[in-house]
């Protein structure tokens, strides 16, 4: 027998309420992004569960999809039975059959959905537990933490059996947070910090600055990619590119250089709160980590913050560089972070970046700039494309070309 069906349960869902159907209806849809790659793949969300049809999809590849869906706990694969007693009774004892192993407990569980159908969940429970020992003799009933709950399902269309439960990403489903602008520089700890704001329910807007032709189509690529990476968590992700070259070269050519990081920073801050103002957004996620860097410390954020009231959200702050690897690692994005392409924010780093500047010094380098036209033109000259579990090459290489 193939597997029919994937059951999912919810976990930290049965504790939203009066709302829990608007998490629930999101995750279905999220679940349907994910797996638009899979045309004959069905979802449907109950309040209970969900259920996830397979239609003849390969099971382990949509299992693994599954996996990284943040809102699901658990899942398991089911097989779909006629409701005819005979028909139950041999496959619970094929299912059996298959997955035993000598020494192995075992118990029924069934649930009785159907309340037409002629026995009840206890009746059940006997008639396929002496099933099993019709063909395992030697097998011993276990009611507490068996080695196998083989769990039997009747509903009006079918009877469904199952006895894997497979751990799920938890956390809320992406979207019933509110959205967020990610900060997407191309290294290690933004992608890092886009994971973790998607685990919490917020939706994200992936927004990155190139300097082009200081920045190269490789750069672009990379930051595409670690996007795509992002989008199996949750579904799909608007990537919005940002033009920063004329500000760079601005800010190079009339203020002192130990301070260009911080103004170039604090402009970089500026677009963002314009566009999440402009798409709705809700707060800005970055990936800073106290210390790493000069534009990283507490003197350095504070003076940055300063261009704005919108809520600015870290969630790797206090990691270290080894913690963050090591979900970069777990989230499949460090290799593409390490890709040696330079961004926006080295190909102009000064040699000696001030760790502790001053605002009221930012603030008269900052008056030798049309600061609102400089924004306004980075504005109005950003490319954005939808990213997505089954885009398409040719839609980046397009939008490269478009860009630059």
């Amino acid at each position: 027998m193939d597997y029919s069906e994937i059951m999912i349960r919810y976990g930290e869902l049965s504790t939203k309420g009066k709302n829990r159907m608007q998490f629930i209806n999101k995750l279905k849809r999220n679940i349907e992004d994910v797996l638009s790659v899979f045309p004959d793949v069905k979802v449907i969300a109950e309040r209970d569960r969900g259920h996830v049809f397979l239609n003849g999809a390969d099971y382990q590849a949509v299992s693994e999809s599954l996996k990284e869906i943040f809102g699901i706990q658990a899942f398991s694969p089911s097989y779909k039975i006629k409701k005819e007693m005979p028909v139950i009774k041999q496959a619970v004892q094929d299912v059996m059959t298959k997955i035993y192993k000598e020494g192995m407990t075992f118990k029924i569980t069934s649930k009785r959905s159907d309340h037409s159908f002629e026995f009840d969940s206890c009746e059940l429970n006997q008639i396929l537990g002496s099933a099993v020992f019709e063909v395992i003799p030697d097998i011993k009933a276990q009611m507490k933490n068996p080695d196998i709950d083989l769990k039997v399902e009747v509903r009006d269309e079918a009877v469904y059996l199952s006895y894997e439960n497979i751990k799920g990403a938890g956390g809320l489903p992406v979207g019933t947070s509110g959205k967020g602008m990610l900060m997407l520089s191309g290294g290690i700890d933004s992608p890092v910090a886009g994971y973790l704001a998607l685990k919490r329910g917020v939706s994200i807007e992936v927004v990155h600055f190139a300097s082009p032709p200081y920045t190269s189509p490789g750069s672009l690529r990379k930051a595409h990619e670690l996007a795509r990476k992002l989008v199996k968590f949750g579904g799909n992700i608007q990537f919005i590119e940002v033009s920063l070259t004329e500000i760079q070269e601005e800010i190079k050519n009339k203020t002192p250089e130990a301070y260009l990081m911080t103004i170039t920073r604090r402009f970089m801050m500026r677009i963002t709160d314009a566009i999440r103002e402009k798409r709705r957004g809700l707060v800005i996620i970055n990936g800073e980590s106290l210390g790493q860097v000069a534009s990283q410390t507490l003197e350095s954020m504070q003076v940055i913050n300063a261009v704005t009231s919108t809520p600015i959200i870290r969630p790797v702050v206090t990691m270290d560089k080894l913690e963050i690897i090591q979900l970069a690692e777990k989230i499949d994005t460090f290799d593409i972070s390490i890709q040696p392409f330079e961004d926006c924010c080295t190909i102009f780093a000064p040699d000696r970046p001030k760790t502790n500047p001053k605002e009221h010094k930012v603030e008269v380098y900052e008056k030798r700039l049309d600061i609102e036209g400089l924004v306004a033109r980075a504005v109005e000259s950003l490319s954005i494309i939808e990213i997505t579990s089954k885009a398409k090459e040719d839609n980046l290489t397009q939008m490269i070309d478009n860009f630059l």
